[in-house]
């Protein structure tokens, strides 16, 4: 079975929790997913089956978006309603026009620092490891872009607001830089990924009502990228990784045969032809 699910995950289990899940249900060893939530967030995770775990570095890199409560005046370790206390701020009064004025100062490229509190590996060691022995570590910040970020409700101690991300935004991160922003400090209480690319968590299921109905194509998982069909005896030149010289005017193309099989990732290089670089069937 090869191809990829759309699973709302419920708050309080792990990414991987959810995919163990489905290597039980499903019988299968090859489960992935395209990019993890935190256990205390809940929302789309795209699930990776069989042949479609190769196109999963694809997925992975589609902007995401999120809705996000931030709770003025308190810091918690973890950035989210999961960690302990460990700063407190006094709660100043906010206005709508100026609040999105200052979520906007977000837009476009900035540096983000992960947090302790994540999965990123130092020397092979997760930061969270780390982080839950008491041990923090300087942490090189990385290029993030904020595709859209906009206000939907203010309250007197929480914001709660919309934001479509680069991948590898923290969003507890950005939590807390929003806060720091109006001089308060600041956590999340609440985290949840709407979209991922143009699928969205409308079209999900829960995890306990997934079933094999729902399974879908490597093909229409990929279909956000160019394509070249590709037929007749091509078709197994591909499959061979062979160069090829296409008629196509974007540098990364998915290759597919005239039966929508999902062949490869073709780039071009500086003598015009495309060579493979992920083959996918």
């Amino acid at each position: 079975m090869d191809g990829f699910l759309l699973i709302d995950k419920p708050q309080g289990v792990t990414s991987r929790d959810v995919v163990d899940d489905i290597v039980k249900k499903f019988n299968m060893p090859k489960v992935g997913h395209t990019g993890s939530l935190d256990p205390f967030a809940t929302g789309l995770l795209v699930i990776t089956l069989g042949k479609g775990t190769k196109a999963g570095p694809y997925l992975e890199a589609l902007e995401k978006t999120y809705v996000a409560t931030l709770k003025l005046g308190t810091q918690t370790d973890s950035g989210d309603l999961t960690g302990k206390v460990i700063a407190t701020s006094e709660v100043f009064p906010l206005f709508d026009y100026y609040v999105q004025e200052t979520l906007e100062m977000f837009l476009g490229d900035t540096m983000q620092t992960p947090p302790m509190h994540s999965a990123l590996k130092v020397a092979g060691v997760p930061l969270y490891k780390l982080a839950h022995e008491g041990i923090s570590i300087p942490r090189e910040s990385r290029k993030i872009h904020v595709h859209e970020i906009k206000l939907n409700e203010l309250k007197t101690d929480e914001i709660t607001f919309t934001a479509t991300v680069s991948k590898g935004t923290y969003m507890r991160t950005l939590g807390e830089d929003i806060a720091k922003k109006f001089g308060m400090v600041g956590h999340l209480i609440s985290l949840r990924r709407t979209q991922v690319g143009s699928f969205s968590v409308n079209d999900s299921s829960r995890p306990e009502t997934i079933g094999v109905n729902q399974v879908r194509s490597v093909y229409e998982g990929l279909s956000f990228m160019p394509q070249v069909i590709i037929t007749g005896d091509l078709i197994k030149d591909v499959k061979d990784g062979k160069p090829q010289l296409l008629k196509a005017s974007d540098n990364t193309v998915l290759l597919v045969s005239d039966k929508q099989e999902v062949l490869a990732v073709y780039e071009k290089r500086e003598s015009g032809l495309y060579f493979s670089v992920r083959g996918l069937f």
